[in-house]
């Protein structure tokens, strides 16, 4: 696919195996997930989910802007919790960052996930 680009920055983790931040194939960004991991330090925030939360929407607006984009650009947001518990949290973080019209979205129990970290997500973006 000609029109297929990488995105990488540094303002976001470093991938951490073989995969990039995010692919562009034509005005549509694929992300990829996106863990809460301080991209100076590559290490695990400290804090509650909440604080977990709002390092992976930075991550993710991070890959975003990379791309020519913002988190609003988003059209799919997957979630991927640990304890659905944790629902109610994801939505008032997510309040913070997005705007309605709000994306499609997606809020997935599993049983771990990478770093035994609570929360992950990735995205798709279109941008114009």
């Amino acid at each position: 696919m000609s029109n297929k680009s990488i995105i990488q920055t540094d303002s976001a983790p470093e991938a951490i195996g073989t995969y990039s931040q995010a692919v562009k194939a034509g005005d549509t960004v694929y992300l990829s997930g996106q863990i809460p991991l301080d991209p100076a330090t590559m290490e695990v925030v400290t804090g509650d989910f909440a604080d977990k939360t709002r390092r992976v929407f930075d991550n993710l607006k991070a890959v975003c802007e990379a791309a020519g984009g913002r988190l609003q650009d988003i059209v799919k947001l997957n979630i991927y919790m640990t304890d659905l518990a944790n629902f109610a949290t994801v939505n008032e973080v997510m309040a913070t960052y997005f705007q309605e019209p709000y994306p499609a979205r997606a809020a997935i129990g599993v049983a771990a996930l990478p770093k035994g970290v609570p929360v992950e997500m990735d995205a798709v973006m279109v941008i114009s």
